[in-house]
């Protein structure tokens, strides 16, 4: 059964707009998954752990018959082909790949929150993610995401 996910996608280390289009080719070639649409690539300032760079942030919507566990699992094989690196926790990273939305799933697991919560605590992915469809309804409040987000500001 086909879904359609949105991941969101961030890199501050070196060449962070080849990592985001690197990573975004590598997304393509997963077997029966297509990207659909990719929102413009924006400059944000780091939250939490703000002695760093700034980074670059895009969305992406694909269509795939992966799982969101599966499609979870290669993301994070790809983040590490890449030379992502988790030492510090919100720290530094050459890319990093969100799943933001995965049809209208709601799931809380140690590994994987569907929705992703950054869709609510970080301004920049809700309006990329926007960008895209401004017609996503939230999957916890059944209201529509734009609604949404303006109460979590």
């Amino acid at each position: 059964m086909e879904a359609i996910a949105y991941i969101l996608l961030g890199s501050n280390m070196g060449d962070s707009y080849y990592y985001i289009t690197t990573a975004i080719e590598m997304i393509s070639k997963l077997e029966t998954t297509f990207i659909l649409e990719q929102s413009s690539i924006i400059t944000t300032k780091p939250l939490e752990y703000t002695q760093q760079p700034d980074f670059l942030n895009t969305v992406i919507s694909i269509e795939t018959q992966l799982s969101p566990q599966v499609l979870l699992k290669k993301l994070h094989h790809i983040e590490g082909t890449l030379g992502r690196e988790r030492n510090i926790p919100k720290g530094p990273r050459t890319i990093d790949c969100d799943i933001l939305l995965y049809d209208d799933m709601v799931c809380t697991t140690p590994v994987l929150t569907l929705p992703h919560p950054q869709i609510y605590t970080r301004p920049f992915a809700a309006q990329l993610l926007m960008e895209i469809n401004s017609s996503i309804i939230d999957p916890v409040s059944k209201k529509p995401l734009r609604e949404v987000v303006l109460c979590h500001q």
